[in-house]
């Protein structure tokens, strides 16, 4: 059996003295096996704060936070080190005046020449800038890889968007002329009616993940968010159903700001429908239009748009992915995981940010911060909004696609306008030049060495009394950009290119 070695102090004092001498930037300090300080040096009492007349005596545990304590840390950290030989570890540890530092802290333990536990030998380091820096240079890394993933799927989504949607628009312009070749037959009129409501579906999926990825194209206009929030108010209500509640929270002085009114419609109303979502019970939405200032952000001045819900809550661990494309918790059928991913674009695209906040069994907030605006644009006088251009007219269909052509022309012959169609910008300016054209409706991608966009330019300058309206599936010419000229997205439906072609009436 082990002789106890008794008379241990004088070899105890002679490491430590060789340990500590001449160290500052670390705090170096002995235990005794229960923890008790038992010396204390230079670099200690510069990174804790204690002198040694005030800590030399006192247990260790005093560094710990609370629920560190109250989780028995300081003990366990002991037992380790008494069982291993070494425990090192990182943390939250309170200084003398209770402020915080992120410690790195290495424990050895102690023993004589029979081995014999005599004590440990504690090494902390201050590491809070380390840290601060290892966590700044981390959000940098998961902006970029942010960054790049949107960049990707914005590519691919763009590549995709053009011609996928031009197969939508060709369906979607047939079905209004099977529905009055079938609308007696009842069987025929229900398939009709799923094949429209999927085509629906393909186009608003395509639209989500443009937003998402900001490629979508936007009309950016100096709004209102709070006197349109209440324009809405009813849309949003029949989203949610009988059991839950919608409360409208605005200012009236909310500041205006620049925005596509249809995107942010579209955002509120998944926002609306993930918190309906969430309350499977029941219970109650609220929306809110607050102006804010953040004094950490150099342009700090923001109006709010939050949706708050009472529902169940997110946990912790999928709170961070609720802005991924195709994320949902949702079961399979019930949601795309697009939802939230267009509002993030959103956002983004607006020139803001959206935060969320979440707490099981409390419910859930996501908020829209988007910048003000200076100005707000005067509204349309509700004549000019209203006015329709007379049926009868001819209308010049530039389009290169045969099958959209038709399907569009059927549209623009059920409004009762004449149509001519060219496959080509040159081509168009020829036919303008025989007369008799009173609009000009073209696609922006087309081949030559002049699109829409470059033909509808040409137009204005050459014929300014002469209205052109713009068509597209995607355009990259488009992206981040504020056009003078109306845009249609394709597929659009014939009620929407009544009223794109009324808002061309002056």
């Amino acid at each position: 059996m082990p002789k106890k070695h008794n008379n241990n102090k004088g070899l105890f004092d002679s490491e430590h003295r060789i340990l500590v001498q001449g160290v500052i930037d670390y705090a170096i300090f002995m235990l005794d096996p229960k923890g008790t300080i038992i010396n204390w040096n230079a670099g200690a009492e510069r990174i804790k704060g204690y002198h040694p007349d005030e800590i030399i005596g006192q247990n260790f545990a005093r560094f710990y936070t609370d629920s560190d304590r109250a989780a028995g840390r300081p003990a366990r950290a002991l037992n380790i080190a008494s069982s291993t030989g070494r425990y090192d570890e990182e943390g939250w540890r309170v200084r003398k005046d209770g402020s915080f530092f992120w410690a790195s802290v290495v424990i050895d333990a102690i023993r004589d020449d029979f081995g014999n536990l005599i004590g440990f030998a504690k090494v902390t380091r201050d590491i809070t800038e380390r840290r601060e820096a290892q966590q700044k240079l981390e959000r940098v890394q998961r902006q970029l890889a942010e960054s790049q993933k949107m960049d990707a799927l914005g590519q691919l989504t763009g590549g995709v968007a053009h011609d996928f949607n031009n197969l939508l628009m060709i369906v979607s312009g047939n079905i209004q002329t099977l529905k009055k070749i079938v609308e007696s037959e009842p069987k025929a009129l229900r398939a009709v009616h799923a094949i429209e409501t999927a085509t629906k579906r393909g186009a608003s999926l395509t639209r989500q993940l443009l937003t998402f990825s900001r490629r979508q194209s936007l009309n950016p206009l100096p709004t209102d968010v709070s006197e349109h929030i209440q324009s809405i108010a009813d849309v949003l209500r029949s989203g949610l159903g009988k059991a839950i509640t919608l409360h409208i929270d605005t200012l009236d002085d909310a500041w205006p700001v620049t925005i596509d009114a249809t995107e942010f419609e579209t955002a509120l109303l998944n926002l609306v429908i993930n918190a309906r979502d969430a309350m499977t019970d029941g219970g109650q939405v609220i929306v809110k239009a607050r102006n804010i200032t953040k004094t950490d952000e150099p342009e700090g001045r923001y109006v709010a748009i939050s949706v708050e819900d009472t529902g169940d809550g997110i946990p912790t661990d999928i709170l961070a992915k609720v802005f991924d494309p195709f994320f949902t918790t949702k079961p399979a059928g019930k949601g795309t995981g697009l939802g939230l991913s267009q509002v993030h674009g959103f956002a983004h695209q607006a020139g803001g940010h959206v935060g969320i906040e979440s707490e099981l069994g409390y419910g859930t907030t996501v908020t829209l911060y988007l910048p003000p605006t200076d100005t707000l644009c005067a509204e349309e006088s509700g004549s000019s909004r209203r006015g329709t251009r007379a049926r009868g007219g001819t209308v010049l269909l530039v389009e290169d696609n045969p099958d959209v052509a038709e399907a569009s022309a059927g549209l623009l012959e059920q409004l009762g306008y004449r149509v001519r169609v060219s496959n080509n910008a040159e081509a168009a300016l020829l036919e303008i030049e025989r007369d008799g054209i009173d609009l000009a409706f073209t696609d922006i991608v087309m081949p030559g060495k002049i699109d829409g966009l470059g033909l509808a330019k040409m137009l204005r300058a050459t014929y300014p009394h002469l209205p052109v309206l713009l068509a597209t599936g995607y355009s990259e010419a488009l992206a981040g950009r504020k056009l003078d000229f109306h845009v249609l997205r394709k597929p659009y439906e014939i009620h929407e290119l009544s009223q794109a072609l009324a808002k061309l009436s002056s």
